[in-house]
C-alpha cells in the first residue's frame, strides 16, 4: 500500500481533545468562613485587578517606559538600516571584486550541484582553482595542536601493530573526546571547501581504528572492556539534530534530513520546534528505509493546513484571535505522527529519541522538552500542535496523554502551551542534560534570524574567497562594522528586556525571540530568497516541495564531511558497546566487577546512535536487576 494513501486518524481521539480545549478552567471553592455556605455569592471591595502586561510598578517606571521605549526602538532602526547597508556592501563586494571570472563560474557549478558526489567534485574543482589544496597537506595550523595529534596518531599505529591493547586503551582514554586538541573545531573545516588537514583525517581513522581493535580485544576482559567503553561514550557525548522553526520555512528541513540520510549519518536523537516539529515528528516516528520512501515531492499533498479561503480564516481570527483551528490541525497533522503515537510508544518503535519543544501559556512557568524521558504518554500530535501555537496563529493547547484503555486525556492538570521558538527554538542544553549531547546540527529557517546570518572568516565548507581563505569577508573594515552593529542591536534588545520595557502583545514576552541561541556545533542555513515570504503561511505545491528539498540538500553537502567525523567515532563506540552487551548475555551474571570507581559510571538514560539498534544495550542498570526501560520512564 502506498504510505501516503494511510489513514491514521483517530475520531475518538480528536473528540477527546476538542472536549479538553474547551474545559473550563479549575474554580477554587469559596465561603466566608469554615461554618459558612461554600460557593455562596460574597461581596468583597473592589479592587484593581492587576494584569499580565503590567510588568513593573513605582511612578518612575510609569513615566519614563514608554518614552525609554520610543527612544531605543528609533535607535534600533537607524542600527537596523546602518546594518542593512552594510551587508548590502559586502554583498556588491563579493560579487564584483571576490566573484568574477573563472571563479564565477565554478561556483556557479558548485551550488547546482544536485548530489553530494556531484557537489564533491565540484569543490574540488573550485579549491584547485583558489589554491586552496596545499593548505590541507601541511599539518601545522595555529587552531590545533598539530604535534599532539601527531604524536598519538603515530603512538596508537604502533602500539596497534604490536598489540599492546591496554596501552591503546589507556591513550584512548585521553583523546576520545569532545574537541580534542581542536581536531573537531570549525576553523579546521573553513580553509576549503572540501576537506581538512591530512594529519586530522589519519587522527580520525586512528582513532575509529583503535576502537573497534578494543572492541574485540581477547586481553580485555568484557567487564574492564564495558566499562572502558562506557566512559568513552561519556566523554565523548551524542549527536542530535535540532530543527528550528520557522512557518514554510521549514520545510526545507526535509531536504537536510534527506541529505544526512542518504550519506547514513542520520542522527537518532531529533529535536523539532514549531515547524521543525512536523519535520522531527515525522522522522522519529518512521524508520530510515520508511523515511527513504517518503522524502520526495509528494510529500506536499500531507500538507494541507492552510487549505481555508480567506474570508473564513479572517473571521476566526476576529472571533477567536487565532487564524487556524486547533481541531482541525490535528486531524492533518496524523499522518505525519503515524496516528496518536506517544513518544515512548515512537522511541519503541524507531529507536529514535524525538523531541519536541512547548512552552506554557503562563509567561512564568518554565518551558518543556517533550521526550519518552519527560512526557512518555504524551500524544505526539498535542505537543506538535502546541510547538506551533504562535500567538495569533494557534490559541493555546492541551497537550494529550494516553492512558492504559487508549483513550485521551488532558496532559498536566489541562494546562495550554504555545509555540517553543518564543523561548528555546534550539534546545542545546536540555538534550546535554538528558542525553549527554555534546554535538548539535542546527538547521535554522527562522527568517528573523537568516538575516543576520554572517560568518566573517567563513564557515564549514565555506571558506572565504580570496586570499586563500585568510581573508575578511567585504574586508576587514566590512567585517568590523557588520559584527559591531549586531552587537549594538543586541545589547539595547538585552536592555528592553532586562527593564521589561516590551509590551506584552497577546500576554507574550516577545524580547526572547532575539535573545536565544540559534547555532549549534555545525548550522545549517537552507536559502530562502526573498520572494519565498510571500508564501510564508501557505501550503506547497510539488514543485515547491522539490524546490525546498534541493535547498535543504545543497545546504547541508559542505557540512557532511565535518559531520562524518564526528559521527563515526561516536559510532564506533557504540558498536563497541553492542559487542560488550552480547557478551554479557552470552557470559550471564557471574561476570566479576572491576573498580569501584568506575562502576558508578552507569549511564542514567539511553544514549542512541542511528548506526546501532538502541533496545539492544539499552542501560546498563540490567547488572543489578533493574529494568532501565521502565524505570527512567
Amino acid at each position: 500500500m502506498n504510505p501516503f494513501d494511510v489513514d491514521y486518524t483517530n475520531r475518538d481521539h480528536l473528540v477527546d481533545f476538542e472536549r479538553a480545549l474547551h474545559e473550563d478552567e479549575a474554580s477554587y471553592i469559596i465561603s466566608v468562613n469554615d461554618w459558612a455556605p461554600v460557593n455562596a455569592p460574597l461581596k468583597r471591595r473592589l479592587r484593581r485587578k492587576p494584569t499580565d502586561s503590567d510588568p513593573g510598578t513605582g511612578l518612575g517606571y510609569t513615566l519614563f517606559r514608554w518614552p525609554i521605549l520610543v527612544a531605543i526602538a528609533l535607535w534600533l532602526a537607524l542600527l537596523a538600516f546602518v546594518y542593512a547597508i552594510v551587508r548590502f556592501w559586502v554583498a556588491l563586494f563579493e560579487y564584483f571584486i571576490t566573484w568574477r571570472g573563472p571563479r564565477r563560474k565554478l561556483r556557479e557549478n558548485l551550488r547546482s550541484a544536485r548530489s553530494y558526489e556531484e557537489w564533491i567534485n565540484a569543490a574540488k574543482v573550485l579549491d584547485d582553482h583558489l589554491g586552496n589544496t596545499s593548505w590541507k597537506h601541511s599539518p601545522k595550523f595555529s587552531r590545533y595542536d598539530y604535534r599532539t595529534i601527531g604524536r598519538i596518531t603515530n603512538s596508537l599505529r604502533q602500539l596497534r601493530s604490536q598489540n599492546k591493547a591496554e596501552e591503546v586503551g589507556s591513550i584512548l582514554q585521553g583523546c576520545v573526546k569532545h574537541n580534542f586538541a581542536g581536531t573537531q573545531g570549525q576553523p579546521l573545516y573553513s580553509q576549503c571547501y572540501y576537506g581538512t588537514k591530512d594529519l586530522v583525517e589519519e587522527f580520525n581513522s586512528e582513532i575509529v581504528k583503535s576502537l573497534d581493535y578494543l572492541a574485540t580485544h581477547p586481553n580485555l576482559t568484557p567487564q574492564s572492556r564495558r566499562l572502558l567503553f562506557k566512559m568513552f561514550s561519556k566523554n565523548f557525548g551524542k549527536t542530535a539534530l535540532c530543527l528550528s522553526g520557522g512557518a514554510t520555512f521549514a520545510y526545507r528541513h526535509f531536504g537536510v534530513v534527506k541529505a544526512l540520510l542518504e550519506q547514513d549519518l542520520l542522527p537518532n536523537i531529533i529535536s523539532g520546534t514549531s515547524g521543525g516539529g512536523l519535520v522531527a515528528a515525522l522522522v522519529g516516528t518512521r524508520t530510515n528505509s520508511e523515511l527513504r520512501e517518503l522524502l520526495t515531492p509528494q510529500l506536499a499533498d500531507k500538507i494541507t493546513a492552510c487549505w481555508e479561503k480567506f474570508p473564513k480564516w479572517v473571521y476566526r481570527f476576529y472571533s477567536t484571535g487565532a487564524r487556524f483551528d486547533a481541531v482541525d490541525w490535528a486531524e492533518r497533522s496524523c499522518w505525519f505522527t503515524m496516528g496518536s503515537l506517544t513518544f515512548r510508544e515512537a522511541y519503541e518503535r524507531t529507536g529514535k529519541i524525538l523531541n519536541i519543544s512547548t512552552v506554557p501559556a503562563d509567561p512564568n512557568s518554565p518551558s518543556i522538552l517533550c521526550n519518552y524521558i519527560t512526557s512518555p504518554d504524551c500524544v505526539i500530535w498535542s505537543a506538535l500542535l502546541a510547538s506551533a501555537a504562535v500567538p495569533g496563529i494557534l490559541n493555546p493547547v492541551v497537550l494529550m496523554m494516553k492512558t492504559k484503555k487508549g483513550n485521551l486525556v488532558p496532559y498536566s492538570f489541562g494546562n495550554k502551551w504555545k509555540d517553543g521558538s518564543l523561548r528555546t527554538d534550539i534546545p542545546v542544553h536540555a538534550l546535554n542534560v538528558y542525553f549527554n549531547v555534546n554535538f548539535t546540527i542546527v538547521s535554522q529557517v527562522n527568517p528573523h534570524i537568516s538575516l543576520f546570518m554572517y560568518a566573517p572568516r567563513g564557515t564549514v565548507g565555506r571558506p572565504v574567497s580570496h586570499r586563500q581563505g585568510k581573508g575578511w569577508r567585504g574586508g576587514f573594515l566590512g567585517s568590523a562594522l557588520e559584527d559591531m552593529l549586531k552587537l549594538e542591536i543586541r545589547k539595547w534588545l538585552k536592555l528592553m528586556k532586562n527593564l521589561s520595557l516590551m509590551p506584552r502583545f497577546f500576554n507574550q514576552d516577545w524580547s526572547s525571540v532575539w535573545l536565544q541561541k540559534f547555532e549549534g556545533s555545525v548550522t545549517l542555513w537552507p536559502r530562502i530568497r526573498l520572494k519565498d515570504f510571500y508564501y510564508i503561511l501557505s501550503d506547497p505545491t510539488r514543485e515547491q516541495m522539490e524546490t525546498m528539498i534541493i535547498s535543504g540538500q545543497r545546504c547541508t553537502f559542505p557540512k557532511l564531511l565535518f559531520i562524518r567525523h564526528q559521527v563515526n567515532i561516536e559510532r564506533a563506540i557504540d558498536r563497541g558497546r553492542k559487542q560488550n552487551a552480547k557478551a554479557r548475555e552470552e557470559n550471564g551474571p557471574q561476570l566479576r566487577r572491576v573498580n569501584p570507581f568506575l562502576q558508578d559510571l552507569d549511564d542514567r538514560v539511553y544514549h542512541s546512535s542511528s548506526s546501532v539498534d538502541p533496545r539492544e544495550f539499552q542501560d546498563d542498570h540490567d547488572d543489578d536487576g533493574e529494568n532501565s526501560t521502565d524505570s527512567s520512564m
